[in-house]
C-alpha cells in the first residue's frame, strides 16, 4: 500500500486546517517568549508574578500555612539520690579514693564534736533494771551477760550469770555450775537461799555451802518433747534443783527418801510459797530426781506445786510372811470362788433346818478335822544395813 502526504491531503478535506493550527501554535510560543521579561528586568518591577510563573516555576513556592513552633519538651533533671553514671576504671578509683577520704574527714568530726560535747549529751547506754541495781555483789555473785536471741523464741533481757549466793554472814554459796537466768529469777532464787534453806541448814547443825545446778537456760520444749511448747528453760526463767550440800559434807537430795521427811516437807512449803511452778516426784514423770522452779505467769495467779514428799523406805525389809491374824476366816471359807455365791446363799438358809435335826457341823470343827496339826517353826528374819543420807 502507497501511503504519502500528497495521498493524505487529496483524502482528507481538513489536511489545509492542520498544517494552520501547527502554524498558529508556533506563532503563540513566540509571542510568550518574546514577551518574557529577563532577570534584572523582574528583579527591579518588584511586583508581584506574572501569571505564567507557575507555569514555568520561575518564582519561589508560597507557603499554604503559618509554620507552628512547637517546645519540645526536655528531659527531667538527673536527681540527686540517683547513682552516678558509670565511668572509666581510672574515673572509678579517683571517686572511690574521694569518698573513703570523705568518710575519714565525717569520722574524725563526729569524733572530735563527740569529745567536745559534754557527758550528758553523749550517746546514753541503755540503763540497768530495777532488778539488776539491787542484785549487788552484797547479796550474790551474778555478772551481767548480753542479751540472747535463739531460734524458736528462746532468749531474753537483762540476763545474768549466777555464780554464787552471798549469805548474811559472808559466806558464799556457790551454785554448780552457774546458772544462765533472768534478773528476776535470779533474785527469787538468791532470797530463797539466803531467808528459807540457810536457816534450814543451821537447823540441822552446819551451813549450806554447795547448790546442785541441773539445768538452768536450755532452748528446748516442755520435758524436751518434739513439738512441745516452749519451756521456761528457753526463756531463761527456770531452773532445776537437785540437791544442797553442807559445809560438813553432807548432801541433802530433795528427791531421795532417806533424808528426813521434815526436811523436805520444809523445802517444799518454802518452795511453793516464792516461785509459781513447782514441780517434783509425782507430777508428771518427768521430774522424779531434781525439782523444777520457775516465775511463770498464768492468769489470775494461778500457781502450780505438785511435789509428793514420799515415806521413807523400811529400814527392815520382811523377808518371810507375817503370821496369819486370829480374826482372819478359815481357809476354806477364803479359798471358795464367786462362782459358789448362790450355792452359799443356799445353804445358809438351811442351816436351821440343819441345827434343828442335829445333823450339821460348824465350820470350825470341819476345818479342825480337815487340817492335820503342823509343828510351829520360830520365824527368822534377816536386817538389812541402815540407809545413811
Amino acid at each position: 500500500m502507497n501511503f504519502t502526504a500528497q495521498k493524505a491531503s487529496r483524502k482528507w478535506a481538513n489536511g489545509a486546517f492542520g498544517r494552520l493550527a501547527a502554524a498558529m501554535v508556533t506563532v503563540g510560543a513566540t509571542c510568550l517568549l518574546l514577551g518574557m521579561p529577563t532577570a534584572p528586568a523582574y528583579a527591579k518591577k518588584g511586583c508581584c508574578a506574572a501569571p505564567w510563573d507557575n507555569l514555568f516555576r520561575v518564582g519561589s513556592p508560597k507557603s499554604r500555612a503559618k509554620v507552628r513552633h512547637v517546645a519540645v519538651p526536655l528531659p527531667k533533671p538527673r536527681p540527686a539520690e540517683a547513682p552516678a553514671a558509670e565511668s572509666a576504671p581510672a574515673e572509678k578509683d579517683q571517686a572511690a579514693a574521694r569518698d573513703d577520704k570523705s568518710r575519714d574527714q565525717s569520722k574524725d568530726q563526729s569524733k572530735d564534736q563527740s569529745k567536745d560535747l559534754p557527758k550528758d549529751q553523749a550517746t546514753p547506754a541503755p540503763q540497768p533494771s530495777a532488778c539488776r541495781l539491787a542484785l549487788t555483789d552484797a547479796i550474790a555473785i551474778a555478772p551481767s551477760i548480753p542479751d540472747i536471741r535463739d531460734a524458736g523464741g528462746c532468749g531474753g533481757e537483762d540476763l545474768v550469770r549466777l555464780e554464787a549466793i552471798v549469805l548474811p554472814d559472808k559466806r558464799q554459796v556457790s551454785v554448780k555450775p552457774a546458772a544462765i537466768l533472768r534478773c528476776p529469777m535470779a533474785s527469787a532464787l538468791v532470797e530463797w537461799i539466803r531467808n528459807d534453806i540457810a536457816p534450814l541448814a543451821a537447823g540441822l547443825g552446819s551451813t549450806i555451802s554447795n547448790l546442785d545446778n541441773f539445768d538452768s537456760y536450755e532452748c528446748r520444749g516442755r520435758n524436751r518433747v518434739a513439738g512441745a511448747k516452749l519451756s521456761e528453760h528457753g526463756r531463761a526463767n527456770a531452773l532445776d534443783v537437785r540437791a544442797f550440800k553442807l559445809a560438813n559434807g553432807r548432801a541433802i537430795s530433795l528427791t531421795d527418801r532417806s533424808v528426813p521427811r521434815e526436811v523436805r516437807e520444809s523445802v517444799l512449803h518454802s518452795a511453793c510459797t516464792r516461785f509459781p511452778t513447782v514441780l517434783g516426784p509425782g507430777s508428771d514423770g518427768y521430774h522424779e530426781d531434781h525439782i523444777h522452779l520457775d516465775l511463770m505467769e498464768r492468769r489470775g495467779n494461778y500457781r502450780i506445786c505438785q511435789w509428793n514428799v514420799w515415806d521413807p523406805l523400811p529400814q527392815i525389809a520382811p523377808l518371810l510372811p507375817a503370821q496369819r491374824p486370829d480374826e482372819a476366816p478359815p481357809r476354806e471359807v477364803a479359798a471358795r470362788s464367786e462362782n459358789n455365791k448362790p450355792d452359799a446363799n443356799k445353804s445358809d438358809a438351811a442351816k436351821p433346818e440343819a441345827d434343828k435335826t442335829g445333823t450339821a457341823k460348824p465350820d470350825d470343827e470341819k476345818s479342825k478335822q480337815a487340817e492335820p496339826a503342823r509343828e510351829e517353826k520360830p520365824a527368822t528374819k534377816k536386817r538389812r544395813q541402815d540407809r545413811s543420807f
